[in-house]
């Protein structure tokens, strides 16, 4: 994807564009009713209208970064030594020359105005639904959900990987009755005390589906569940605020579905919002 770019397959020429502004947003939430919080960062770089975007684990980001990126063509980015920089760098690019309209394969998703967990909950039923329908389990199916059934409810289907644990989006397979694998470089537990695995690639066999954060552009994790659903013919969904305009370009190379998600993001504001879903079933 980096060299179409820089050889100007996706449009202008990275070389002529320059990042008029850097900056990380800092985010710690403890949604009501729930029993964990946790802390976001994330790296954004501004090119004309577009803002593209890169998760980084807080404190991650190296002094100096935002002023490497300031003035900056976005092909000089692209080359980067520090692969958040490289990932916002493509993502203001293509946000910039692909933006997230019908004519580039959008289909709008409004998300309603409310508390954090409400709009939190709408986003988590807005990715889910881009599952293949066929992830439901059989109507006389009675295990309970959780990260150890391999079958379970699902019979001779198999569960979700969920890469990148965001527990609205478990509760949501929970209410359907849709097992799942979650996974997490942060390990730990869920909301109802499952415990996280920390390797995706080691479970991609045993799973039917996988649905997955664009944070595993920002952290090189993301190749491997490219490669597994590509050769698999796996649904692969992406929920994306990282990469949101890069990952679209995936589908039918292993994509299946994206929620595309550009900044501001849902838990930066109270009012109505929109992200945008690529698939068949957006």
């Amino acid at each position: 994807m980096f060299d179409l770019v820089r050889a100007g397959v996706y449009g202008s020429d990275p070389a002529h564009e320059r990042i008029s502004l850097a900056f990380t947003t800092a985010q710690a939430v403890r949604h009501e009713s729930r029993a964990r919080g946790y802390r976001n960062e994330v790296l954004s770089l501004r090119l004309g209208a577009a803002v593209g975007s890169c998760a980084v684990e807080p404190g991650e980001l190296p002094d100096g970064a935002l002023d490497d990126c300031v003035g900056a063509t976005v092909a000089d980015l692209l080359g980067h030594p520090l692969l958040p920089v490289r990932i916002a760098a493509l993502d203001a690019h293509l946000a910039h020359v692909r933006p997230h309209t019908p004519d580039h394969g959008a289909h709008p998703y409004p998300l309603a105005a409310g508390s954090s967990l409400s709009r939190s909950r709408a986003r988590a039923r807005a990715v889910v639904d881009l599952l293949p329908a066929d992830a439901a389990p059989a109507p006389d199916a009675d295990a309970a959900p959780g990260p150890d059934a391999d079958a379970g409810r699902f019979g001779e289907r198999r569960p979700v990987l969920v890469v990148g644990v965001v527990n609205s989006l478990l509760e949501q397979l929970r209410s359907r009755g849709l097992d799942y694998l979650p996974c997490d470089l942060k390990g730990g537990t869920t909301e109802w005390g499952e415990p996280v695995l920390t390797d995706a690639a080691a479970h991609l066999e045993r799973c039917g589906a996988i649905l997955a954060s664009g944070m595993t552009l920002g952290n090189g994790t993301f190749q491997s569940l490219l490669d597994h659903a590509a050769a698999t013919g796996k649904p692969l969904v992406m929920f994306a605020q990282t990469g949101s305009a890069v990952l679209p370009r995936f589908l039918g190379a292993g994509v299946s579905a994206v929620s595309a998600e550009p900044y501001p993001f849902f838990w930066l504001d109270g009012g109505p919002g929109t992200i945008h879903r690529y698939g068949d079933r957006a």
